[in-house]
């Protein structure tokens, strides 16, 4: 029966964290967006205490029930254990634990985070990098369908599904997504829970909370026959029957070992703790616990490839994508600091943004990370969807109101661009559609040209005024860089 719970509760999350990166309405984020807030990662990365409290309780109480059930990439993996145990029954054997590998890229995923190179340490983030294989994988079949769907109800005068654009954001997160896909599906059909347990820095850090759980399997030596049913079944490779042991660092709860014994020998219960091992001596790990344990909390607290084609009926030459010399990051960010420092990279945003304007750097420092651009929309000032659903607080909600008075940027116009200066032609593109009226239309210089039949409006940003939302530079008609573009703030303004 747990074993069934188990598998009924690790489906609704992954089916539930698939979904989220699917929708691209704005629908499900209202009623499931709480699942992605409860991933350990985003939760340590916003500072969500009461979350992260919760999960570490829950470890010391029932083992690595998070790993089985929360975490997607840990599901994904039992998904391909699955697979491959209708090709081979009974695969799995007792592997002793590679602590030095383990804890080797723990402490570079921390070292990493703490010198701000975040983009390069959420590589192994499990959850961020479930939500780069479905946003860049799966995302693109899923819109493709919804969207022959469109054509074949509006054939039938229905409007009840609508065409959206399916298009590449990031050639670099596609290519790590499919890398991710490669190496953890590899070790999983080769090695079960391999990844798990040696690579994911989350499952390190429950592993050393989980060696001292209450609730665990329990083999009763007295029972067992020694038939290593439930150690030639553990993904996890940690059950040792030849000394009746189980590492529970490694166990991740998921209740298939007690399925398989014939002879109730396993019996899921609470378990006696000591500091001593088997032989009698101390164990060094367990008594170092503590202190490990403190370091990772305080360590982990300081812590797309652009389509850029224009729509029409006409062939647009394509636009390019500007140098900046600050990059622009949401409203609600607060700065490229508080941004850079929590995001974890799931790419949730990206998939939600309706307007297209966020994409994955390509940046060393902030690799996967978010970043804004302007070529495909821009940033409408009633929209705060990517707020909403950033599970690691590296984008706070804010409403309406308090966006449309955020300035994330400043636009800057460059006149050897501007039709209006070069052309001497009537454009004001960017003042008609600016929404807080920060672009001003004025004469001309006099002098430029005498012959002028008629005065020439050029542009002028008022400072004070603009919040950095791109519409002005979305909607320059000048190839193939706009003649207005946005600078980012290192602090966002009001």
């Amino acid at each position: 029966m747990l074993r069934i719970i188990r598998i009924f509760l690790a489906v609704l999350f992954c089916l539930g964290i698939t979904a989220l990166f699917l929708d691209f309405s704005g629908f499900l984020p209202k009623y499931i967006g709480w699942m992605a807030k409860v991933q350990f990662l985003p939760a340590v990365m916003a500072t969500s205490f009461v979350i992260v409290a919760v999960i570490l309780v829950f470890t010391l109480l029932f083992g690595r029930w998070y790993c089985s059930v929360v975490c997607p990439l840990g599901v994904m993996q039992d998904g391909f254990n699955f697979v491959a145990r209708i090709v081979k029954k009974n695969r799995f054997h007792y592997v002793k634990e590679n602590k030095w590998v383990r804890y080797t890229v723990l402490a570079l995923f921390v070292l990493l985070t703490i010198v701000g190179l975040n983009g390069v340490a959420i590589l192994v983030a499990p959850y961020s990098a479930y939500g780069r294989i479905v946003a860049n994988l799966m995302q693109p079949l899923y819109l493709k369908i919804n969207n022959l769907l469109a054509a074949a109800a509006e054939r039938k005068g229905s409007y009840d599904f609508y065409a959206v654009d399916i298009w590449l954001k990031s050639s670099v997160s596609l290519a790590v997504a499919v890398a991710t896909v490669v190496v953890v599906g590899f070790l999983a059909l080769r090695r079960g829970r391999t990844w798990c347990n040696t690579v994911c820095p989350v499952g390190t850090v429950l592993g050393l909370v989980s060696r001292f759980s209450i609730f665990r399997p329990v083999i009763d030596a007295d029972k067992c026959k020694n038939c290593r049913k439930c150690e030639k079944n553990c993904k996890a490779s940690c059950i040792d029957i030849e000394n009746h042991r189980i590492d529970y660092s490694r166990c991740v709860s998921c209740m298939d070992c007690i399925s398989k014994c014939k002879f109730d020998a396993l019996h899921y219960k609470a378990g006696r703790f000591t500091l001593k091992n088997d032989d009698g001596k101390v164990d060094e790990d367990k008594r170092k616990f503590l202190i490990t344990t403190a370091v990772l909390g305080s360590t982990a607290l300081l812590s797309a490839q652009e389509k850029k084609i224009d729509g029409g009926l006409a062939a647009v030459e394509q636009k390019q994508v500007p140098t900046r010399g600050v990059p622009l990051k949401p409203a609600g960010s607060r700065s490229l600091k508080n941004f850079s420092t929590r995001c974890t990279g799931c790419q949730l945003c990206v998939t939600e943004c309706p307007n297209h304007v966020l994409r994955p750097s390509k940046k060393l420092d902030t690799m996967l990370q978010p970043e804004m651009s302007f070529e495909r929309g821009f940033c409408r000032p009633e929209c705060t969807r990517c707020g909403e659903v950033c599970p690691s607080g590296a984008i706070r909600p804010v409403t309406r109101e308090e966006k449309s008075n955020i300035r994330i940027g400043i636009a800057i116009l460059v006149k050897d661009r501007c039709l209006p200066y070069t052309e001497n032609v009537k454009c004001g593109n960017c003042a008609r559609h600016c929404p807080s009226d920060a672009i001003v239309m004025i004469p001309k210089e006099k002098g430029s040209d005498p012959g002028l039949p008629m005065t020439i409006l050029v542009p002028q940003v008022v400072e004070e005024r603009c919040i950095g939302c791109g519409a002005c530079e979305y909607l320059c008609p000048s190839r193939p860089f706009s003649a207005i573009y946005v600078n980012g703030y290192e602090r966002h303004r009001e």
